[in-house]
């Protein structure tokens, strides 16, 4: 059995709405909707648990119930930081018979089945796998204020998510962990702490995470390009 963690329980601060940015519409429908239908819609995944701010959990069951969301086995909420929030839905997984977790963004709508199948299959095979994009852009290695060289972007890739682990290395993965430590903003560097090999899987630079408010005039293009029709910004 293989479980997704789906990490939605920030206020998105940065945003700058009334609303958190996993609930302002897309085409009709909340974002976390989106993602959670793709996870859904998933062979390889059979249960979901989905991490939310704790004023929103109590009435989520009602719009799961809605959206037919048949795979939610849980809704729970999260902690002061990311690396929190995924604790609070890790404690939540039955152990018995977990294969693979699957760590992914409730603000990444775009992510495809097919992807998540892919990084599954990866963690199954090595053990540990992330989704990831090319770096388009030149980037440089700054300190004090200056440049101190340019990087090699054939070297660089940007994490994506899903992340897929094995049930026992992520629970590993987080002992004697500082989950509250602003800078775990990913559960791959927690598992690379560990020495443990993380095999990349190559996504698509469509499955952006909408975070700022240029990233919903992103997703409305993207929306476009895939016929889905219009987007509710909701500010």
């Amino acid at each position: 059995m293989n479980v997704a963690i789906i990490a939605a329980a920030g206020q998105g601060t940065r945003m700058g709405s009334r609303r958190a940015k996993q609930f302002l519409e897309l085409a009709g429908s909340p974002i976390i909707i989106h993602t959670l239908t793709v996870f859904e819609r998933c062979d390889v995944i059979q249960e979901i648990i989905a991490v939310l701010p704790e004023p929103d959990v109590t009435g989520f069951a009602t719009l799961a119930h809605k959206y037919d969301l048949q795979k939610l086995r849980a809704v729970v909420p999260g902690g002061a930081t990311r690396a929190a929030s995924v604790l609070c839905g890790l404690r939540e997984v039955n152990q018995e018979g977990v294969g693979i977790v699957a760590v992914h963004d409730g603000s990444r709508p775009f992510v495809t089945a097919e992807e998540i199948a892919r990084t599954v299959a990866a963690a199954e095979q090595d053990g540990a796998a992330i989704l990831v994009a090319p770096e388009v852009d030149t980037v440089k290695e700054v300190r004090d204020g200056a440049v101190v060289k340019t990087v090699r972007r054939d070297d660089l890739r940007r994490a994506l998510t899903p992340q897929c682990f094995s049930y026992k290395l992520l629970r590993q993965a987080y002992e004697g962990v500082d989950e509250l430590d602003p800078e775990l903003t990913d559960e791959s560097s927690l598992v690379e702490r560990l020495g443990a090999r993380v095999t990349i899987v190559e996504g698509s630079s469509r499955n952006i995470k909408i975070t700022r408010p240029e990233d919903l005039i992103i997703a409305e293009a993207i929306l476009k390009e895939l016929g889905l029709g219009s987007l509710d910004l909701g500010l």
